[in-house]
């Protein structure tokens, strides 16, 4: 068996050693104690140059036995591993997965996905809730998830008031559903159904193909799009189609703030450290909705933001982005497309 250990710089500010041992045809790769967005990176490179490598590997193994903590970075160098592993025909197996590692994949459902083996007889049992990691401040914080609660209460009592006019409006432009539901990626890239109050014509996803994106990058925004209705166009400038959303709040899938909860088809263009935005729960607002909303044309200012709310994040600059978001809603020139 041979020993190899390279060293990959995936940043001015860290470097990543992957102990890496070859049988044959098969490279066995150990992942460290911490699966973050520094050695997400860097288990990427080391992949990409087994596979192009001149011994063209049979099997990949990521072995997990040291790995306690694994972000949203990881789960995306993951995925991207696999992508690539598939698109040689080699095979790529998880080994001495730990049931924090295990916690992850359960909640994303990729633990049907992936090839999982142990050097034990069993799998490690299914972890729960509690062995999920923290990967950021604001995800623990029982207090912040206690002003989402009281949040997502007052803003259904509203939702209500305003429902029956908004249900006769809807229907009379454009008959058919009243609500919009539609596949997004939570917190670590967990898939949930966001509800809106429609704005569009029925046959919105079909031809959604059929309308031209205005923005750069994994996200998709059209300033005069023809699916919208009248009504649709009103009730997007007043972010009252959004009202629905306090449902996802209330049932812990979003948060009042945090950042935009992408599709499955904008995550799957994600480069790895771009993984890092779902490191927080999605939210009804955040950094992009007060600061460009609809004036923001490209995927790396929409990171940026998220980013940046991230690393500005307290409970009571939650409270003042809620405050802004506010006022930015009377604002009649502010609404979104």
């Amino acid at each position: 068996m041979e020993a190899i250990v390279p060293t990959f710089v995936t940043s001015n500010l860290s470097e990543v050693n992957f102990p890496i041992t070859r049988s044959g045809s098969t490279f066995t790769i150990k992942i460290p104690g911490k699966f973050s967005v520094f050695e997400a990176v860097s288990l990427k490179q080391v992949c990409q140059e087994i596979i192009q490598g001149e011994t063209h590997p049979r099997e990949v193994i990521i072995d997990f036995e040291q790995t306690t903590f694994m972000d949203s970075s990881g789960l995306g160098a993951l995925i991207a591993t696999w992508k690539t592993t598939q698109e040689k025909g080699i095979l790529m197996f998880l080994r001495n997965v730990t049931p924090q590692v295990l916690a992850v994949l359960n909640l994303t459902g990729l633990d049907t996905v992936f090839s999982i083996e142990s050097s034990n007889e069993k799998l490690p049992i299914a972890a729960d809730k509690e062995q999920l990691p923290t990967t950021h401040p604001s995800v623990g914080s029982w207090i912040k998830r206690f002003i989402d609660i009281i949040g997502a209460l007052i803003g259904l009592v509203i939702t209500g008031v305003l429902f029956i006019p908004l249900v006769i409006a809807i229907q009379i432009d454009n008959p058919g559903p009243i609500f919009f539901g539609q596949t997004r990626c939570g917190w670590m890239g967990k898939p949930f159904k966001i509800w809106k109050f429609r704005s569009m014509c029925i046959d919105a996803e079909a031809k959604k193909s059929q309308v031209k994106n205005q923005v750069q990058g994994a996200f998709f925004k059209n300033e005069n799009d023809p699916r919208i209705t009248r009504v649709g166009r009103f009730i997007r400038r007043t972010s009252i189609d959004e009202l629905p959303q306090f449902w996802n709040v209330l049932t812990g899938d979003m948060s009042l703030v945090g950042t935009r909860p992408p599709t499955p088809d904008e995550v799957e263009q994600y480069e790895v450290p771009e993984w890092q935005r779902l490191d927080v729960k999605p939210g009804m607002t955040g950094e992009w909705q007060v600061n460009g909303r609809s004036t923001v044309r490209s995927f790396e200012d929409v990171i940026r933001l998220d980013l940046l709310y991230q690393k500005n994040w307290s409970l009571m600059y939650d409270l003042k982005l809620i405050f802004k978001t506010v006022a930015i809603v009377f604002n009649k020139n502010s609404g979104a497309y």
